[in-house]
């Protein structure tokens, strides 16, 4: 956490040092979209994982130096999969507060390609338990138990500014840390989520359209 907090700030503080020089653009805005979420793990009992579809939404700030653009982010991010078994469907919602920090490189016109480390903790997590003695699965139940409280992941995607503050991204969020508090372990209680024991990381696409609505600098 600290480290986290550490690189935050020292980014922040980096791009105001530019700000103030007269050589950077600061802009701060808003943005929100889709989710299409999934995680990578095999599902327990059997069951093949499919997306599921939540939302995001936060604020953002740009500091832009001509061709590099740095964007720290802060989203409420509405994650988690959906299945099937035995002719019934669940879905398990896992959300978080992200936090990413991404690298954008302008390309022409407002088109940037971007790239950067997201760092996730967990707001709340609710969904399907499975119990092995009675073969059932209850819905609803509070994942706490099952859901590693913070992720990390990294973030590739495209975006498009536009001049009056219009802003559009789709990126892909490839998590590269294992949520599953049980993976590798044993079953606690006969009690499982839908992640089983093995390992689980997020798998995000996300569709944005944000809006610009304060600017410094040049």
């Amino acid at each position: 956490m600290r480290k986290i907090k550490i690189l935050f700030l020292t980014v922040l503080a980096m791009a105001s040092i530019h700000a103030a020089f007269g050589q950077a653009e600061i802009a701060f805005g808003v943005k929100g979209g889709l989710n299409f979420a999934t995680l990578n793990g095999v599902s327990s009992p059997s069951a093949a994982y499919s997306n599921s579809t939540g939302f995001h939404a936060g604020g953002y700030f740009l500091f832009k130096f001509t061709k590099i653009g740095i964007q720290p982010e802060i989203i409420f991010s509405k994650q988690g999969h959906d299945f099937s078994y035995s002719g019934s469907n669940y879905t398990s919602a896992i959300n978080y507060i992200n936090i990413p920090i991404m690298l954008k490189l302008y390309i022409a016109a407002g088109l940037n390609l971007q790239a950067g480390p997201q760092f996730g903790f967990l707001a709340s997590s609710k969904g399907d338990v499975y119990n092995s003695a009675t073969s059932g699965i209850s819905t609803g139940q509070d994942l706490k138990n099952f859901v590693k409280s913070t992720d990390f992941s990294v973030g590739l995607g495209v975006g498009w500014d536009l001049p009056f503050g219009l802003n559009f991204t789709a990126r892909y969020n490839m998590g590269l840390s294992d949520i599953n508090k049980l993976s590798g372990g044993s079953v606690p209680s006969g009690l499982v989520s839908s992640m089983g024991t093995s390992e689980a990381k997020n798998q995000v696409f996300q569709l944005s359209a944000g809006f610009r609505l304060f600017k410094f600098g040049k």
